[in-house]
């Protein structure tokens, strides 16, 4: 089967062409990966190239071994996926040992995958592990007002997922467990994309200081749901914060409890404090 007819490619050019159009993908902004599945695996298996070398991740995943990935390309632009998909995109297979990887698939003008591979894979491992297979996209963008925010709110998870919620009834619901906060670290290497998985273990959002955020999730619709929820809500905070200092009114913990109850979803407590 002809690989940019499958479901999951359709699902990968439309979400990324969305987050550029949100503006989070400036020049070559941002990186998406996508794990896929067995099935989807056998009906392409003809179309892929298993001849290239593999080489080294710079991360160890060893529950990733043998798994295919559709990721973008570093250097490429999110705005030109939709346009030349073969181009700006790659499929990659992981070695049986989960140290190595080669392109079967796309970059057919040379590249490389993204970047920020180790931190995708390593965020793909541990949420393979911690939601039983049923997360496999990662996605991380440029949140204009999640950046800004960065800048003047302490980067300190319980502040900014309390700050959040309050902002947005959907918050609490659409991110329960909260918010992680990964302080400015230089991206691309190891270092982050382990301070990342570390804060994946609880969380499927992570902010990067003054950069961007990185969000998990089981589809492409709610992995993207995920962060235009979060960043709309900052947008509103950024609002907010520029028109009053303090809110005069807002939403309390008890409002969240009855919220939880009513829309049958477990909050994380210690974001319920009392300010």
């Amino acid at each position: 089967m002809d690989i940019l007819e499958m479901n999951f490619v359709d699902g990968f050019i439309r979400m990324c062409n969305d987050g550029f159009l949100q503006g989070w993908h400036e020049r070559n902004g941002g990186n998406l990966s996508y794990r896929l599945k067995s099935d989807e695996v056998e009906l392409i298996k003809d179309s892929l190239n298993f001849t290239n070398e593999f080489e080294k991740i710079g991360a160890k995943v060893p529950n990733l071994a043998n798994e295919f990935f559709l990721v973008t390309g570093s250097g490429k632009y999110f705005r030109n996926v939709i346009i030349n998909p073969e181009e700006n995109i790659t499929i990659i297979q992981i070695d049986g040992t989960g140290e190595e990887y080669r392109v079967v698939w796309g970059l057919t003008d040379g590249g490389r995958p993204t970047s920020e591979l180790p931190s995708h894979l390593l965020n793909h491992s541990v949420k393979k592990r911690v939601t039983n297979g049923k997360h496999r996209v990662i996605y991380h963008c440029h949140t204009t007002n999640i950046i800004a925010l960065t800048f003047v709110l302490p980067l300190d998870s319980k502040v900014f997922t309390r700050e959040l919620w309050e902002i947005a009834t959907e918050c609490p619901v659409v991110f329960p467990d909260g918010i992680g906060i990964v302080g400015w670290m230089v991206p691309g290497g190891e270092k982050i994309a382990i301070a990342t998985s570390e804060l994946m273990e609880k969380y499927d959002v992570a902010i990067w200081s003054h950069h961007g955020i990185f969000c998990s999730g089981e589809d492409f619709d709610l992995t993207f749901g995920l962060a235009d929820t979060v960043e709309k809500s900052a947008e509103i905070l950024v609002k907010v914060l520029s028109i009053r200092r303090n809110k005069l009114q807002t939403i309390t913990p008890n409002n969240f409890k009855e919220l939880a109850k009513d829309f049958n979803v477990k909050l994380s407590q210690e974001f319920l404090y009392e300010k």
